[in-house]
């Protein structure tokens, strides 16, 4: 199950108590106070981990508490600390404070790492408030709390290249012939629900990350549609690839929809509408599509690329394409 979007609260260990002992021994009348200090707490630790692709671990578990310290015994021996409790989520992962409504941290790197939740220091024995004229102290103190917080994890997905385009556009399709992921395929709308990610081969020495994005309707900026959980992942896309069907099912015109497409854009994130941008054609093997493909290039005033994902024409020419925009890219 993808899952991009969570809320969880996390609760770190309170510290132990310390003690309050007396050395007794025979023959040791006057021993003098020997209680230990007590254990920190657990803190609880977000890390942003390769290999982790969604956010489902913590949508099953809504309360991550970490293990209290534990308390100081006597003969001055110190109670253990509770080890960190860690929590993994993939790299993209923005954490955000609900209560305060701030981004705590934005995951973009694998291996990023904070501390959410601080565990409480423990207490101490009271073996440390013994003074010249204070020989047997009956006072010690209490672990501190751990805190706690309530965060928002929304995972944005990151990727060398995004494809954008209306539903059956032909993502999916295009993302299973060139790498070898394998996404939902059909020949209706709004087949991809999720992000579908694979890896694809440049050349010998270089392998990108492709990312299949939702298709996009109109009014996605505003959230119609699904629009802003779509939107999201393509932000950390670092090209996109726009995808143009030539005979679209819903009887649209062509560059109407690329026109829409570039509007949501624009509206949702200026950002994102001037981010290089391949433009292709797909569907080539239908009748029209050269023509298409013609008119929008006279639009646009940019080349557009014409492939079938079918037949596998134009996949080299789309390659060579992205290769060069991402050299250029930095």
């Amino acid at each position: 199950m993808f899952v991009d979007r969570v809320e969880i609260e996390v609760q770190a260990g309170d510290g132990g108590n310390g003690c309050l002992s007396f050395r007794r021994e025979k023959y040791v009348p006057r021993g003098g106070p020997d209680g230990g200090d007590g254990g920190h707490g657990g803190s609880v630790v977000i890390v942003a981990e390769p290999g982790v692709d969604s956010l489902a671990v913590l949508a099953h578990r809504k309360h991550w508490v970490a293990k209290n310290g534990v308390p100081g015994q006597g003969s001055k021996r110190h109670g253990r600390s509770a080890e960190d409790l860690t929590i993994r989520v993939p790299p993209g992962t923005v954490v955000y404070d609900l209560k305060e409504g701030f981004v705590i941290k934005d995951m973009v790197a694998e291996n990023d790492h904070f501390t959410a939740a601080r565990g409480g220091k423990g207490g101490r024995g009271n073996t440390h408030f013994k003074t010249s004229t204070d020989r047997a102290p009956h006072r010690c103190t209490p672990g501190e709390k751990g805190e706690s917080r309530r965060l928002r994890f929304e995972l944005k997905v990151i990727a060398d290249v995004g494809l954008l385009g209306k539903p059956n556009a032909g993502k999916s399709t295009l993302l299973s012939r060139l790498s070898h992921a394998r996404p939902e395929i059909a020949d209706y709308p709004f087949t991809t629900k999720y992000p579908n990610l694979g890896q694809v081969q440049l050349d010998y020495d270089r392998t990108i990350v492709m990312a299949d994005i939702p298709g996009l309707i109109e009014g996605a900026h505003s959230g119609v549609g699904l629009g802003h959980e779509f939107l999201r992942h393509i932000e950390r896309a670092g090209i996109l690839i726009h995808l143009v069907e030539p005979m679209p099912m819903d009887g649209t015109e062509p560059l109407a929809n690329y026109r829409a497409i570039r509007d949501e854009l624009r509206q949702y994130n200026d950002e994102l509408a001037q981010r290089p941008e391949v433009l292709v054609v797909t569907k080539a093997e239908l009748p029209g599509a050269e023509e298409v493909r013609a008119e929008l290039a006279e639009e646009s005033g940019r080349e557009v690329l014409l492939i079938s994902a079918v037949t596998g024409q134009g996949l080299s020419d789309l390659m060579a394409a992205i290769t060069q925009q991402l050299n250029q890219t930095p």
